[in-house]
């Protein structure tokens, strides 16, 4: 959510939040998802929390008029109906990265609860003016009648920032100004911009290793088996360059049994948002998804445009909304297929001007992605939505 508003901002727009946190992480969100009677257990806490933006929305709107447009954050399916009634006749926009039932369908789920979570995607659409998809696979899941736009997910100023600093530069990010939001519980209006430079111990940074990164949730559409079995599979032909592996979820048991023995994968359950950007950097190749599972290959998840931006050599799975929106910034494998992984991580650790032929197109491709570039439609169409 935070790229769309700085985007925003750099193209001239203005945006004030109003902000009542919900307090549950993005893992929480998706799990409730997948399991909808939890509903009932924080129900009441979200009606508390939608009375407190209620009373804000309106409190703003007496100091400042209406705003010329809400922005309704991802996984914001109850916020937007919020928004929708609170902001009447104001254009409502809503980041739709996640299909509720598209989600809880992946992770297994079966029968009335994913007919109901789609129910409950349709009343989210219906809701607001405009719904912003990340692929075109995404945008067809949508109605005919449904105004859509295609914003790619893109990569905020810190992974850039942490991609320079990795190679011994110094760059500066400048911010201007942007336009209304709810964001999980949240609900917004306008305000103003921000700089940000890269990190000031560029200098001492140590060069990239030669190691492998993956992070995420371990969900099914990530695909984590098929990077363990990958590198069981380079161990066996004595290759045993390092794995990190950031994260936990559901697939966790799995992966751990595939990689149990070999000494080259390390696990790390956690680590804080704000250093991740430097820890992904510091690695020669990231990896995307491999999953053979419906979503995955309708997405082209966050942790591509990330490491793009960090400058590593990203390889993922061969999907066409990858190819359409990565073009030649990273190194395709066909979905599921942990040999052909393992022959991909081979190939550019064997050949260093290969990899580092693999990490300038990653910077390259990264390049189109920037909040301020893929925000601009959006701007466009705030401005001509504009009372």
């Amino acid at each position: 959510m935070g790229i769309l508003i700085d985007g925003l901002r750099k193209n001239g727009c203005v945006v004030e939040e109003i902000n009542r946190p919900l307090m549950l992480s993005t893992a929480q969100r998706v799990e409730i998802l997948k399991k909808p009677w939890k509903l009932f257990s924080f129900a009441w806490n979200l009606l508390g929390l939608w009375r407190g933006l209620r009373r804000d929305a309106r409190a703003w709107m007496k100091r400042n008029g209406r705003p010329d447009a809400v922005l309704v954050g991802y996984m914001g399916h109850f916020d937007v109906l919020l928004a929708h009634h609170v902001f009447k006749g104001v254009p409502i926009i809503l980041d739709h990265l996640i299909f509720a039932g598209d989600t809880a369908k992946d992770r297994g789920a079966q029968g009335l609860k994913v007919k109901l979570l789609r129910r409950l995607d349709r009343m989210a659409i219906d809701a607001a003016t405009l719904t912003l998809l990340d692929t075109q696979e995404h945008q067809a899941m949508c109605q005919p009648g449904d105004e859509t736009m295609v914003v790619p997910v893109g990569a905020p100023d810190e992974w850039y920032a942490a991609g320079a600093a990795q190679n011994g530069a110094t760059s500066t990010i400048d911010g201007n100004t942007a336009i209304a939001e709810s964001n999980q519980a949240t609900s917004s209006a306008i305000a103003a911009g921000q700089t940000a430079e890269a990190d000031p111990a560029a200098a001492q940074r140590k060069p990239r290793t030669n190691d492998v990164v993956f992070y995420g949730l371990y969900t099914p559409l990530q695909g984590v088996p098929v990077i363990a079995q990958a590198a069981k599979e380079l161990a066996s032909r004595g290759i045993t360059s390092k794995f990190t592996l950031i994260g936990k979820g559901q697939d966790y048991v799995e992966v751990r049994r595939i990689a149990d023995g070999l000494d080259n994968v390390e696990f790390r359950e956690w680590v804080e948002p704000e250093e991740l950007p430097a820890l992904v950097a510091s690695h020669a190749i990231s990896l995307g998804i491999f999953s053979t599972t419906p979503k995955g290959l309708h997405v082209v998840p966050n942790k591509v445009y990330q490491s793009m931006a960090a400058g590593c050599a990203v390889i993922t799975s061969d999907t066409a909304p990858q190819r359409r929106m990565l073009g030649d910034g990273v190194v395709y494998v066909k979905p599921g297929d942990a040999t052909a992984l393992a022959d991909a991580i081979e190939r550019l650790l064997a050949d260093p001007a290969a990899l580092r032929a693999a990490q300038a197109a990653a910077v390259t491709a990264a390049g189109s992605f920037t909040d301020d570039k893929i925000t601009r439609p959006l701007a466009e169409w705030v401005r001509a939505h504009t009372r």
